[in-house]
Order: C-alpha cells, then sequence, then structure tokens
C-alpha cells in the first residue's frame, strides 16, 4: 500500500480528500507568554480514519485549535514502514514548525533522529518514550500510558459478563505495549474466574480488518463470548465477525461503539465497551501546557486511571446491558486501582 501524505481538517468532522492542508485559528486568544500561532505537524505512521488511536489523537489537536492560537499540518504516512524515515525527515527539514508531533513504538527511533538534528524545534511523542538516559532530547516530551489498567477493567468487565468462560484478545502486533493490554486483561479476568480460558492472537498487522475478521471468527468458533481488540484498524474486523456470529466484542482507545453507532449501529450494538486510551486529552493537555510554557521537555510522564488517561467507556449500550451489580464491581475496581489497593501487571519492566 502507498502511503498517502496529507494534512486535514480536523473539526466537527476529519477529512482526508486533499493531499495537504493546514488549518489555523482566529479566536484573538493570546497566552501568558505571548505564544501565538503555534506551527505543529502531526505526523501519523498510518492513515486517520482508524475510530481509534489516530482519529483519538486527532481529536485532541482539534480541541487545542479551537482554544488556542495553532497552525496544525497532519501527515499521513501510510502503513508503509519503508517510507517513514524519508517523509518525517523531510517534513522536520523543510516545513516550518514549533512542535511534531508522532506516536506509538515504531515511531520511537525516527522521533529520536530528527529530535537530535534539530535541537531548536521541539517534539512530543506519545504511547511511547525516546530514551532519556543519555541525557539527550531535552527538547523531546514523551507520553506514557498505563494501558494495563484500562485492561484490566475489560478483563473484570468480560470475566463477569461471558456466559461460555471463555474470552478473547487480538492483539495488531506481538509488541511491549500490546503485551501490556494482554497482561492487564488477563489479570483482571482471572480475579474473578482463575479457571477463564482466555484466546490471545496477534494479527501482525494494524491494517487488516479482514484478518482481524478472520482471527476473531476463529475465537469465537472455539466458544469466545467476548472479544478484546487492540489491533487498529485490524480490530474493526472483530466487531464485523462479533455481527455476524451474535457474540460480543470490546473496542480499544476510544468510545467505538458511539462512533461506530453513526454508520453501522447495528455492528456497534455488538460492542459492549471500549478501553479508553484518552490521546486526545493527554495532546490536548500537552499542546495547552507547551502554549503556556511549562510543558516538561526533557522527560517522560506515565498517566492512567488516577489521571482519567485511562478507562472503560460507560456511554449508552454499556449502560443498557450491564447489570447493576457489575456496574458497581467495575466502579469499586476503578477506586481500588486508583487508590493502589490493586496493582496491575506490565509488561514494561
Amino acid at each position: 500500500m502507498m502511503p498517502r501524505s496529507s494534512a486535514i481538517w480536523i473539526g466537527a468532522a476529519i477529512l482526508s480528500a486533499v493531499l495537504l492542508f493546514s488549518f489555523s485559528l482566529s479566536s484573538g486568544y493570546s497566552d501568558r507568554n505571548g505564544k501565538e500561532n503555534v506551527k505543529v505537524i502531526y505526523f501519523i505512521n498510518g492513515a486517520a480514519g482508524d475510530k481509534s488511536f489516530f482519529d483519538s489523537a486527532l481529536r485532541g489537536i482539534a480541541r487545542a485549535k479551537a482554544d488556542y492560537h495553532i497552525n496544525a499540518t497532519i501527515i499521513e504516512g501510510g502503513y508503509d514502514d519503508s517510507l517513514w524515515k524519508n517523509m518525517i525527515e523531510d517534513a522536520a527539514g523543510n516545513r516550518d514548525y514549533d512542535i511534531m508531533i508522532a506516536g506509538s513504538a515504531p515511531m520511537i527511533g525516527l522521533l529520536e533522529g530528527v529530535a537530535e538534528k534539530h535541537p531548536d524545534k521541539k517534539f512530543i511523542i506519545f504511547d511511547s518514550s525516546v530514551n532519556y538516559t543519555s541525557g539527550r532530547f531535552s527538547n523531546v516530551y514523551s507520553i506514557l500510558y498505563r494501558q494495563n489498567e484500562g485492561a484490566y477493567l475489560a478483563g473484570v468487565y468480560a470475566g463477569l459478563m461471558t456466559r461460555s468462560n471463555i474470552i478473547g484478545i487480538l492483539g495488531g502486533q506481538n509488541s511491549t505495549t500490546i503485551n501490556d493490554f494482554v497482561l492487564g486483561y488477563e489479570q483482571g479476568a482471572r480475579s474473578i474466574n482463575p479457571d477463564i480460558d482466555i484466546l490471545v492472537g496477534y494479527a501482525g498487522s494494524w491494517n487488516d480488518p479482514a484478518r482481524g475478521e478472520a482471527m476473531a471468527n476463529e475465537m469465537y468458533s472455539k466458544g469466545a463470548d467476548i472479544v478484546f481488540q487492540a489491533a487498529g484498524t485490524t480490530g474493526l474486523g472483530v466487531f464485523q465477525a462479533a455481527l455476524k456470529s451474535g457474540k460480543y466484542a470490546i473496542g480499544v482507545d476510544s468510545d467505538q461503539g458511539e462512533i461506530i453507532e453513526v454508520t453501522d449501529p447495528e455492528q456497534a450494538g455488538q460492542i459492549l465497551t471500549s478501553v479508553m486510551k484518552n490521546v486526545d486529552n493527554s495532546l490536548y493537555r500537552a499542546l495547552a501546557l507547551y502554549i503556556g510554557g511549562s510543558l516538561p521537555f526533557g522527560r517522560a510522564e506515565t498517566q492512567g486511571i488516577k489521571e482519567d488517561a485511562v478507562g472503560l467507556a460507560k456511554s449508552r449500550r454499556y449502560q443498557e446491558i450491564t447489570p447493576d451489580d457489575i456496574k458497581a464491581r467495575i466502579n469499586q475496581t476503578e477506586i481500588d486501582i486508583r487508590d493502589g489497593r490493586i496493582k496491575v501487571e506490565t509488561a514494561f519492566k
């Protein structure tokens, strides 16, 4: 698949029909340090429209756009990772910007490279961190998430909601971040029933819904009645499999049931809840701090349930289908994690 580099207007809807486009605000806002018309580049190592991780980041930038003077350029790198290096280096070296944003583990080395070459510029990486141990990267701010905590809630929820005592999880890649989801999900489910059967699969792709559907179908055929997907666009296939089988799914990163209901309410009806990774909130916060002159570059910050950075979506479908005693159990589990009474296992050592 050839990548496409484009900038899209972010507002009520996300459009990607143009090759390159920038947007700006003129609300008259001026922060206390006088930063105006801040120029932001967001490099997506994939494409908009995943109804999940990338779109959550876009919503955060949109909110910052709505509140501050920001000119934002969105570059979609596509899914051919062999081309990302040249694309991000070209953007970092040839475009006018104040701060560049990128996300996820595959971007660590690439962002480290451009940040070192351009020490006068600022960079944000989310869902991963650059290596600060060498004393470099004083111009990079890293955002990490305790996605294992959100996945723990999903495991508790699936363990309480399952009728077959078999549940599944599909990851996009066998990576540390995805295994953080897996560990949390397994621990949460086994806190309900130590003998629950948990099927784990890795699609090996973030952009193959057909493969996601096939792998979810296999899990459902083995008796799973709930499958949690943490697989990007590949995971959209899990929802199709849930619809066809009459089984259930759990989404990831955004409230995917609410998003999908706009275009496919029948499919959305099979999504019980989603593990929220509030990339939008964390990027909005980071840009607000940057504009205010107080973003702590040169370090990583980790955010979880305590910071409202992760959690379970509790929208209409969740409220309708979830018994009150299970809702109460989830609420108490959130409190116990926030207060430190539950320690969630992590793949990050």
